[in-house]
Parts: C-alpha cells; sequence; structure tokens
C-alpha cells in the first residue's frame, strides 16, 4: 500500500504512526529547500534579476528579461511532466534530483562570468531562464520525494518544514551577501562594486550554499537499486507525451476531482505569487517604503511565512491541508481589503496587515503540495507534480494581469491623472485571483483519488 492511503506505514523520515520525532531524513529533506532558496530568492527574485536589468545591460533589459523568463515557463510546462513521468518510471528519482541540483549550482556559479557590459545581457539571460529550468525540474523530484518520507499523520509537518527552511534560508543568504557583499562600499576581502563584482561574487556564495545544503538529501535519500528497474519498456520522447496525453484523458474521465485540484492550485498559487511579487511594488509606491524599508519589509515578511508554514504543518496533519488552505486564503482575503480600504494611513497600515498576509501565503503552499501528495497512487509522484508545475506555469499571467487591469480601472474610477496614485488598486485584483482559486477549490473533496487513470497508462 502507498504511503499515501496507508494510516499506519511509516517512512524513513518518522517513526510508526508519525507521533514520534522526525528523523534525518526528513531533515536532510528540508535542507534541500534552505539551499536552494538560494538561486528562488537571492538569485531570481533579489538580486541577480535587479543586476541584469541596471543601466550597464542596455534600454531593453526588462523586456528581454520578460522574454527570458517566459521562454524557461513555456519549457517547464512543455517538458516537467514527462520528465517526472520518466524518473517514475526508472526508479532514479533521487538521482534526476541530484543531477538537475548540480546543473543549478553550476549555472549559479557561471553567473559569475556576467560583467555590467550590454554584451554580456544574453549570456546572463540564457544561465538564468536555464537555471530556472533545472531548478523546477529539480524541485518535481523533490516534490516527489514527499510521501517516502512522510506518513499521512506527518506529511503536514514535514512539507510545512521544507517550506519554511526555503523561507527562512532565503533570507538568511540575503542578510550575508547583503551585509557581506552588496550593501557595504567595500565588503570583505576587500571586495566592491567595481565591474559588478559584489554581485558576481554572491553568484558564488549561492553556488556553495546550494550544493552545501543539498548534499545531506542527495547521500541520504538514496534510490533503492531494487527499484531501479524501469517499470515496462523504455520508451522515447514521443511516446512520453502519448502516454501523458492518455493518462490526462483518463485522469478527467475517472478522477475529476485531481483535475479540479490541479486548476484551483494552479489559479490560487498565482495569486500567491503576486502576494510576495507586488508587495514590494505596493509598499514603495503606495505607502512610502524607501528602498532600503522594502528589504527590511521583505525580510520580515519572508520570515514571519517561514515560521508560520512550519506551526501550520501541525494543523495541515490535524485538519487536514483542504481546511488550512480556505482558512488561509480566507484571512488573506480579509486583510488585503483592509490594506485597500486603509491605504491612506501610511506605513503602520501596511506593516500591520502586510505582515498578516505575508503569515498565510506559505502555509497555503505547503498544503497544496500536501494535498496533491495524497491523492497520488504509489510510483507516479514524479508525473503529477510535473503536471502541478505545469499547470501552475499555464495561469502564471492572471495575477500580473489582474494587477494591471485593476490599477487601470482604479484610475478610471478615481478619476487621476497618474496611474501610478491608483496602484493600490492592484490589490483587488491579486485578491480577485485568490477568491477565483478559492471558489474552484470549495467543490473539491479531499483525499480522495482514483488509481485508474494514472496505473492505466503507467
Amino acid at each position: 500500500m502507498s504511503p499515501a492511503t496507508s494510516t499506519d506505514q511509516a517512512g524513513p523520515g518518522s517513526r510508526p504512526g508519525g507521533r514520534g520525532r522526525f528523523g534525518w531524513p526528513v531533515y536532510a529533506w528540508g535542507l534541500w529547500d534552505w539551499g536552494s532558496a538560494a538561486f528562488n530568492a537571492v538569485i531570481t527574485t533579489f538580486v541577480f534579476s535587479v543586476y541584469i536589468t541596471s543601466d550597464d545591460f542596455g534600454p531593453n533589459a526588462d523586456t528581454n528579461l520578460g522574454w527570458a523568463l517566459a521562454g524557461a515557463g513555456l519549457l517547464v510546462a512543455l517538458f516537467a511532466p514527462i520528465t517526472g513521468q520518466r524518473a517514475d518510471r526508472s526508479g532514479r528519482r533521487g538521482f534526476w534530483l541530484a543531477v538537475n541540483t548540480m546543473l543549478v549550482v553550476a549555472v549559479s556559479a557561471a553567473l559569475f562570468l556576467v560583467q555590467p557590459s550590454e554584451e554580456y545581457l544574453w549570456l546572463g539571460l540564457v544561465l538564468l531562464a536555464s537555471g530556472n529550468i533545472f531548478f523546477e525540474f529539480a524541485s518535481v523530484n523533490y516534490n516527489a520525494m514527499l510521501n517516502e518520507i512522510s506518513t499521512p499523520t506527518t506529511i503536514g509537518r514535514v512539507s510545512g518544514l521544507g517550506w519554511g527552511l526555503g523561507y527562512i534560508g532565503g533570507i538568511v543568504l540575503l542578510l550575508v551577501v547583503y551585509f557581506g557583499l552588496i550593501s557595504p562600499d567595500v565588503g570583505v576581502f576587500g571586495i566592491t562594486g567595481e565591474n559588478g563584482m559584489d554581485v558576481r561574487v554572491t553568484m558564488l556564495v549561492c553556488a556553495v550554499w546550494t550544493l552545501a545544503f543539498s548534499l545531506p538529501v542527495l547521500v541520504t535519500l538514496r534510490d533503492d537499486k531494487a527499484q531501479r528497474t524501469p517499470r515496462g519498456p523504455r520508451v522515447g520522447i514521443v511516446d512520453s507525451y502519448r502516454h501523458l496525453i492518455a493518462m490526462v484523458a483518463d485522469l478527467w474521465r475517472t478522477d475529476r476531482n485531481t483535475v479540479r485540484f490541479l486548476l484551483a492550485s494552479a489559479v490560487f498559487r498565482d495569486g500567491l505569487a503576486g502576494v510576495f511579487t507586488f508587495g514590494g511594488v505596493l509598499a514603495a509606491g503606495t505607502f512610502g517604503f524607501s528602498a532600503g524599508g522594502v528589504i527590511i519589509f521583505g525580510v520580515a515578511a519572508n520570515v514571519v511565512a517561514g515560521l508560520a508554514t512550519i506551526g501550520f504543518g501541525v494543523l495541515d496533519d490535524r485538519i487536514g491541508p483542504k481546511r488550512v488552505i480556505v482558512f488561509s486564503l480566507v484571512c488573506m482575503l480579509g486583510a488585503g481589503l483592509a490594506v485597500f480600504a486603509l491605504n491612506a494611513g501610511g506605513s503602520t497600515v501596511f506593516w500591520t496587515f502586510g505582515l498578516l498576509l505575508a503569515v498565510f501565503v506559505g502555509p497555503a503552499q505547503s498544503a497544496s503540495r500536501t494535498f496533491l501528495a495524497r491523492l497520488i497512487p504509489e510510483g507516479h509522484e514524479g508525473q503529477v507534480f510535473g503536471l502541478y508545475a505545469t499547470t501552475g506555469r499555464a495561469v502564471s499571467f492572471l495575477a500580473p494581469a489582474a494587477w494591471s487591469i485593476s490599477i487601470a480601472i482604479g484610475a478610471a474610477v478615481t478619476g487621476v491623472a497618474d496611474k501610478d496614485d491608483a496602484q493600490y488598486w492592484g490589490i483587488l485584483g491579486v485578491l480577485l485571483v485568490l477568491l477565483v482559486g478559492l471558489l474552484l477549490l470549495l467543490p473539491v473533496r479531499s483525499g480522495v483519488r482514483e488509481d485508474s487513470a494514472l496505473v492505466t497508462h503507467a
């Protein structure tokens, strides 16, 4: 029986029944999230993306960055399900986690070569896009390991621990590189900003960070040699897509509950991403935060999100992931409406309700992962988490589009000449995406799955 359906089978990371302390495999697994935050948070969000769009890289750097990341997202959407499927078939999930993680490390280190000059723009963009692809492929296999190291009574806490460590690890590293390399005129070892050396050395630090904290899971959770025999004949890329299409069609016919969850989660996860994507923009543009103030708020928000995610993992196991998601989304809707309605209150309003929003982002993300993990038949985790990545990428335009449209509507309603004066209306667009995701989630049944669609085309 699969760990996803058994009530008494213990994974390697917990004691039977899940009532004891976590074992080393769980902590080793969680440390991957802590380490991989170097690429996700520091490189993609806070440091390298800002560096590559600076004036040194030419007038079209912003637009080209968008195209590069859009292309990466398209490739992830196309290939994530079949890479997960092929890892499931070969029984080498750990191997492919290692391969893709090492590629992320290599890309992070190679970013050191990107000097602040227009001729290096596309080198930086191609490396950044490639890193995003490898990161997403690694995440598919990483998420697929969740059932291996947990039981139905611990899965929420295990997922919450990993996700929480990711939030906190990214901020710890950001503080290290910001105050050690980027902020001071002369950083550690005499490094300065000349020729972009502060940012470029930060890329090397990120590579070492990812490597160091990924090794525990790669060494601890090795593939079982007895399970390395491929499940069925080896198939090519074209046949992999045929299997995928047939599986999705059967999934729709026999297990629409899982399909509905994939759709609902794709929508509300995009809304959750929008909260962090536009939170800093809103803090600076509407509530008057300085650049330093935005960073301080970002640090506080991520720490709060990380700690809350770890804590809510207990609730996930006790009351179920759907209730955690619903409660989190409802609370976020309330806090977001307060940010909109009380926008004239200044920074105090944003500190209060912005941090309240941050409290519930991580728990909703983590519970979404455990909800799906409870539905997946044993041996098909990679394929279904690949679909999870694909559906998320497919609707990733929703929150940005809703943000921009809501600001335009706000400017028209209030009659302001400058749309920036109606920026706070953008939060309503993000909240609308969260609301739609919540409404799509409500009819989805918890802990109910059908094996036939996945098993038929395994």
